[in-house]
C-alpha cells in the first residue's frame, strides 16, 4: 500500500533529524574525548609529581630493555642533580655521579649491588644514554612538568579595568659549540613564563622560527591553557598569521615589536602624530648608567587595523641611555658621559580597557625576561657556550636539563640561581628539596 505524502515527509523529516542528531552527537563525543585527553595528560603529570623522577618516568627509554641495569629516570635524575650542584662540563657531571652520596643515589632509585650497596651508573652509561635519548620527547616531558607546577593563570578575558596579565615570552637561542648531524648549529625556540621554560622546540636546518612558533604554542596550549595570556615575541614574529593564531585559536593576546621586517607597517606607525598619546615614563639608574623609557600609547587607527589583524593599540617607546665612561691615560683619568637613544614601535591586541601605557611598557620590558632569566643563566652560570659536548643529541638534551634546573630553582622559591647552586653543591637536603623530593630546609 503506498505511503501518503504527509506520512512520507514526516518519515523523511525524522530521518533527517536523526542523521543531524547523530552528527551532533559525534561532534560532541569528539570534543569530549579531546577534553578528556587533555585532562588525562594533566592528571598523569600531576599524579607523577613525585619530584622529577615522575617526570622522567614518562620519557621513553631508547635502550633495549634486556640488560638495562640503571633506569632512565635514575640516570636523568643524577645528571640534573649534578647540574644543580654546579657541574658544567660532561666530565665533571659523570665524576660527580660516580661519587654521589648514598642519600642522593637512594633518592634517584639507584640499583643495589652484590653486597647491598647503592651503585651509581658508569660514566660511559651516562654519556651513551644521553646520546640515544629522544631530545624532543625529553623537552616535552620536562616542559610539561614545569608547566603544571605554575600558578593558575587568569580565567579568560575581558577584564573590567586595565590589569597586568600573566605573559608568555618566546625567543630562540643557538646552542653554540654543538654540531648537528648535518653540520649546522642547533637552534632552540623556547617559551618561558616567569623565567621558567614551559615549551621548547628545535628549529630544523631548512626552516626558521617563523613557521615553528605556531605549532609550538598550539602544542603548549594542550598542556597549559593560554587563554587570557599575553604572548610576547621579538620583531621576527610580527606576522599576520601568528596574530590570527594567538587571538582566534588560543584566545590570547599579543604584544609584538614592529621593525624593518614589516617596512610598510613601521612607516605607517612612524608617520602618526604621537603628541596626544597617553604617556608613561620610567627611570632606572645603576652600574654607571641611567636609562629613561618614554612609552606613548594610543588606539590603533583604522589604517593600522587594516594592515595588521586584531590590532587595538599601538605604542612608541623611546629608550635614552646615558653611560659614564672612565678612560685612563697614565695617571690621569678622564670621565665622559655618552648618551644614546633608540625608538621602537609596538602593536598589540590589548584594548585600552585591558592595558594602559604602564602595562604595555611592562610587557615589552618583561619580554627580555627569557633572555636575562634563561638564556643568560645558561650561558654564564651553566657555561653552555663553553661546553665541549658537540655531537649527537647530547647538546640538546643537556640544554633541556639546564632549562629544567633553572625552572626547578625558581619554582622552589629561590631567585639567585648562582648562589643557590653553590649552596646545593654542599647541602644535600637543599638539593633534594629543589628536586621536589623533600621539604625545603
Amino acid at each position: 500500500m503506498p505511503v501518503p505524502a504527509a506520512a512520507a515527509r514526516a518519515v523523511i523529516g525524522e530521518a533527517g533529524q536523526a542523521a543531524g542528531g547523530a552528527a551532533e552527537q559525534d561532534r560532541l563525543r569528539e570534543e569530549a574525548e579531546e577534553a578528556l585527553g587533555t585532562l588525562a595528560c594533566r592528571a598523569v603529570m600531576l599524579a607523577a609529581d613525585g619530584g622529577v623522577l615522575g617526570c622522567f618516568a614518562l620519557v621513553p627509554d631508547p635502550r633495549d630493555p634486556r640488560g638495562v641495569r640503571h633506569s632512565l629516570p635514575c640516570v636523568l635524575f643524577l645528571v640534573t642533580a649534578a647540574l644543580l650542584s654546579g657541574k658544567t662540563l660532561m666530565e665533571d657531571v659523570t665524576k660527580w655521579i660516580s661519587c654521589a652520596k648514598p642519600e642522593v643515589l637512594a633518592a634517584a632509585g639507584a640499583r643495589r649491588g652484590r653486597h647491598g650497596t647503592l651503585v651509581a651508573p658508569h660514566a660511559r652509561t651516562v654519556t651513551r644514554v644521553l646520546g640515544l635519548l629522544g631530545a624532543q620527547a625529553l623537552a616535552d616531558g620536562t616542559a610539561g612538568y614545569l608547566a603544571v607546577r605554575l600558578p593558575a593563570g587568569p580565567v579568560t578575558f575581558p577584564v573590567r579595568r586595565p590589569v597586568l596579565q600573566p605573559s608568555l615570552n618566546c625567543d630562540g637561542k643557538e646552542v653554540r659549540g654543538a654540531t648537528a648531524a648535518d653540520g649546522t648549529v642547533p637552534f632552540l625556540l623556547s617559551a618561558a613564563a616567569g623565567g621558567t621554560v614551559i615549551a621548547e622546540k628545535e628549529i630544523g636546518a631548512k626552516t626558521n622560527e617563523i613557521p615553528e612558533i605556531g605549532p609550538m604554542l598550539l602544542d603548549l596550549n594542550t598542556r597549559f591553557p593560554l587563554a587570557g595570556q599575553v604572548i610576547t615575541a621579538d620583531a621576527l614574529h610580527t606576522q599576520r598569521k601568528l596574530a590570527d593564531l594567538i587571538c582566534e585559536q588560543l584566545l590570547a593576546h599579543y604584544v609584538l615589536t614592529v621593525k624593518d621586517n614589516q617596512p610598510h607597517l613601521r612607516a605607517a606607525l612612524a608617520a602618526l602624530n604621537w603628541d596626544r598619546a597617553r604617556r608613561h615614563v620610567t627611570r632606572d639608574e645603576g652600574h654607571g648608567r641611567s636609562e629613561t623609557r618614554r612609552c606613548r600609547v594610543t588606539d590603533a587607527p583604522a589604517r593600522i587595523r587594516a594592515m595588521f589583524p586584531h590590532a587595538r593599540q599601538i605604542a612608541r617607546i623611546t629608550r635614552t641611555v646615558t653611560r659614564t665612561v672612565t678612560a685612563r691615560s697614565g695617571r690621569q683619568r678622564t670621565t665622559t658621559r655618552k648618551t644614546s637613544s633608540e625608538t621602537v614601535y609596538i602593536i598589540t591586541s590589548l584594548s585600552a580597557r585591558e592595558a594602559g601605557p604602564a602595562h604595555i611598557a611592562a610587557y615589552v620590558r618583561g619580554h627580555w625576561g627569557i633572555e636575562n632569566k634563561v638564556h643568560w643563566v645558561r650561558d654564564v652560570t651553566f657555561a653552555e657556550d663553553a661546553s665541549k659536548v658537540r655531537a649527537g643529541s647530547r647538546p640538546r638534551v643537556l640544554a633541556t636539563l639546564r632549562n629544567l634546573a633553572i625552572g626547578l630553582i625558581r619554582q622552589a622559591g629561590y631567585t639567585g640561581i648562582a648562589g643557590t647552586i653553590r649552596a646545593a653543591e654542599y647541602e644535600t637536603a637543599l638539593l633534594l628539596a629543589i628536586l621536589g623530593l623533600t621539604a625545603a630546609p
